[in-house]
């Protein structure tokens, strides 16, 4: 019985979390961040400003948990997108076709975008997103599907700098074109192009 009790109460924390969360991007984005008080927010959410301060200190807290819990999932959808693929290219694509993606779907401006674009936890998940892509970049090169004259760091570099653009694209299949084009970037050259290079 204590165990359920437990889920029961992680399940009912996280509902309060999660809607506090979604209230406050809400009205950060209606209202600006300066402009929104923890007040507004338990109202809105439906609960206690005592209850909201057990769960977060201030706006910018929640602003940051919120963009944590999102960056999290983005990058676990990445992590089973290339767990699902049977290949080292076919790993390669779908981890290169889930970031632009993501990049396409994602707020590109806002002032929320800029607040928590600064926190640390960013630059770790660019850390651990740029792991992700150089590793399965180095596993392709080893099949062969992939350029070895340049360093898979310098090849992820490449593709998430690239993909970025994704962001600013019309379309999903303005955003397929693009990964198409990056992707022949990372073809290993054809023997009679490294020859005619030479001449």
């Amino acid at each position: 019985m204590p165990k359920l009790w437990d889920e029961t109460m992680d399940a009912h924390r996280r509902a309060v979390q999660d809607a506090v969360m979604e209230t406050t991007v809400a009205l950060v984005g209606e209202h600006g961040l300066a402009s929104v008080t923890m007040s507004q927010i338990a109202k809105e959410a439906g609960i206690g400003r005592a209850t909201l301060y057990k769960y977060f200190p201030d706006v910018q807290s929640i602003l940051i948990t919120w963009h944590q819990r999102h960056v999290t999932a983005h990058l676990g959808r990445l992590s089973q997108a290339r767990d699902h693929a049977d290949r080292p290219v076919a790993r390669l694509e779908a981890v290169l076709r889930g970031y632009a993606h993501i990049t396409y779907k994602r707020p590109q401006d806002g002032e929320v975008a800029a607040f928590v674009h600064r926190d640390q936890h960013v630059i770790e998940a660019q850390q651990q997103l740029h792991q992700l892509v150089r590793e399965v970049i180095a596993e392709a090169a080893e099949a062969g599907a992939v350029r070895d004259d340049v360093s898979p760091g310098e090849l992820a570099d490449y593709c998430l700098h690239a993909l970025s653009a994704a962001g600013g694209l019309s379309s999903e299949a303005a955003v397929h074109r693009l990964v198409d084009v990056t992707l022949s970037g990372l073809r290993p050259s054809r023997a009679e192009d490294r020859t005619a290079s030479h001449h």
